[in-house]
């Protein structure tokens, strides 16, 4: 693990204070019922010194005095609660806002995250850097706000108070007091590590519950329980132990500080004593003065609460802040024009000397050329690894390839915008997703201004709106996220029907139906038929059955074409592609 920073960088806290600047106005109301709260819950130790000033001892009580001070006390402290209701009112909603902003600003930067950043890192740890760190974030900025102002305005006051009471006394509280303040910052320096620690190692724990909940079914295939629960008990005791840690040395502040403000109390009820006896300060003001010593010291312990809670939420936003400073995707070139679907129809797709690895070490394709002319149909085999997804991802620019060039329609696609390059291509991929909904938002997915008869026509080509019809409510049956609650290949019609709806000019079938029935496959095949008449289409598969009727197969094999033709030459020549065939179909 890389040395720990032990504080908090200075351009967090700026980059927090940026945040909350638009609600400038809000801070500002915050201030000034934080300095009513102050003044009013200041002045009720003056109305209690009097008071006590006015009972002389027995018989020698003015109740008129009396009177008149419980009325202006009630009236203060009435004043004081008031004031603190709108000031919690006004901070919950200037935290709840800033944490809106920043949870909107880190899912906003996710989209734009090149898939290079997702795949290298685990799912759970951007989760729980915008759920669970943002809320960390929110509860510290939450807690800062009700409790910093007031603190810092309280000590402020009182010392204003103290000083027109007696000097002497004052300077006692004054010299003693900053103490609290040392013993504070120390701790609260050590703890930012342990808060950050804590941070890391919860995410960890996300990911891992979010790996293993999401795969449940291979987890119990496999028999990996006891794996999965020795893997899960090491982090949840690294938790126990870095959260037991930050928040043993973290909880040290309050007993401490508190420690010091008793001696300060005791300081100066002695020597208020002295005077008092002497006759320099009156009981009633000495009284008053014993509050107001409470009071000055009371927002050191909560300003130390807040200091070891501001380490966490900063520690938490810096993980926020990191994920949002991620470089994102390479911005469309300027002047980037879209992809007419015209163009996109009835031009060629060509890949030109292309090279391209996903890390500058390992480099899968070396110098990649090929053409589909429109209306073709381009069928890419080889083994597991050959690169033939990559191609695809390569061609929807998922990933930017690192020399040569990619056109579609004679234009380069890095002079394209990536939106109307994406809207020209339909894929229909191996691993289906589905979002929680009905079964026609899902179908709609890509167009969703659809109408239902648009919406039931792609399903009847797709061949899933006799299954669809045998749902509870049909076309309006909720689906569970990721479609939990239907079978794999009723998912996998679901996205074909998906496709079948936007009818875009170029299609790519990544292994499109691999996990539906051989009858199903059959009708759905005739559906693709029809589907890729005209259109130029990619189709990546694995059972070589699919593909026999493809207008060229390309043979793929570490990076490369080793072969291409027609599904005939290529079993006529009696290469790569006639062993791989021969080993699907050879006769017993």
């Amino acid at each position: 693990m890389s040395k720990q920073t032990k504080r908090a960088d200075p351009a967090t806290i700026r980059r927090v204070l940026a945040l909350i600047a638009p609600y400038r106005a809000r801070v500002v109301l915050v201030l000034a019922l934080a300095a009513v709260t102050v003044a009013s819950t200041l002045y009720a130790p003056i109305l209690t010194g009097d008071a006590v000033d006015e009972i002389l001892g027995p018989g020698q009580v003015d109740f008129a005095a009396l009177a008149g001070i419980g009325v202006r006390l009630a009236a203060t402290i009435a004043v004081t609660a008031l004031a603190q209701w709108a000031m919690s009112l006004c901070n919950n909603r200037i935290t709840y806002q800033v944490v809106r902003d920043i949870r909107v600003q880190a899912f906003d930067h996710m989209q734009v995250l090149p898939l290079s950043y997702i795949d290298g890192h685990r799912p759970g740890d951007a989760i729980s850097r915008i759920t669970t760190d943002v809320e960390q974030f929110s509860d510290g900025l939450l807690m800062g706000f009700t409790q910093l102002f007031t603190g810092v305005l309280t000590i402020l006051g009182t010392l204003i108070f103290m000083l027109t009471i007696d000097w002497r006394i004052t300077l006692v509280v004054v010299v003693l007091t900053p103490l609290s303040i040392f013993v504070a910052r120390f701790i609260a320096q050590r703890t930012y590590s342990m808060f950050k620690v804590q941070s890391e190692t919860r995410a960890e724990m996300t990911s891992l519950v979010e790996e293993l909940v999401g795969n449940q079914h291979l987890v119990r295939a496999f028999g990996y329980e006891s794996r999965a629960e020795q893997r899960f008990e090491r982090i949840n005791l690294d938790l126990q132990k870095c959260s037991v840690r930050a928040v043993f040395f973290s909880s040290l502040t309050n007993p401490a500080t508190r420690f010091v403000n008793a001696l300060v109390y005791a300081a100066v009820a002695v020597i208020g004593a002295f005077l008092a006896i002497g006759g320099a300060i009156t009981v009633g003001g000495l009284s008053a003065f014993l509050n107001y010593a409470n009071q000055y010291t009371k927002p050191f312990n909560d300003i130390s609460s807040v200091m070891t809670e501001l380490q966490n939420a900063l520690a938490c936003a810096q993980r926020v802040f990191d994920l949002i400073d991620e470089t994102p995707i390479r911005p469309d070139a300027p002047g980037a024009r879209a992809l007419d679907p015209a163009a996109a129809e009835n031009g060629s797709v060509q890949f030109d000397h292309v090279r391209f690895g996903y890390t500058p070490q390992a480099t899968l394709f070396q110098d990649l050329s090929l053409e589909a002319k429109p209306g073709q149909r381009i069928a890419l085999v080889g083994p597991t690894g050959c690169g033939k997804t990559t191609l695809v991802n390569l061609l929807m620019r998922f990933y930017e390839i690192d020399g040569g060039q990619i056109r579609v329609g004679g234009l380069p696609i890095d002079k394209l915008t990536r939106d109307s390059l994406r809207a020209n291509f339909g894929m229909v991929l191996q691993e289906t997703w589905l979002k929680a909904g009905t079964v026609a938002e899902n179908i709609a997915y890509g167009k969703p201004d659809a109408s239902r008869e648009e919406i039931v026509a792609a399903a009847k080509q797709a061949r899933a709106h006799s299954f669809i019809c045998r749902l509870p409510q049909g076309y309006d049956t909720p689906i569970a996220e990721d479609g939990g609650n239907i079978s794999q290949g009723q998912k996998q019609l679901l996205c074909i029907a998906r496709v079948m709806l936007q009818r875009p000019p170029v299609l790519i079938l990544d292994e499109a139906t691999s996990s539906i029935d051989t009858r199903t496959e059959i009708l759905v095949q005739s559906a693709f038929e029809e589907l890729m008449k005209g259109r130029t289409s990619f189709i990546v598969a694995h059972r070589l059955s699919t593909i026999k009727n493809a207008d060229c197969i390309l043979v793929m094999k570490d990076g490369a074409i080793i072969e291409r033709g027609t599904h005939d030459e290529l079993l006529a020549g009696g290469g790569f592609y006639a062993r791989l065939y021969e080993s699907q179909f050879a006769k017993a």
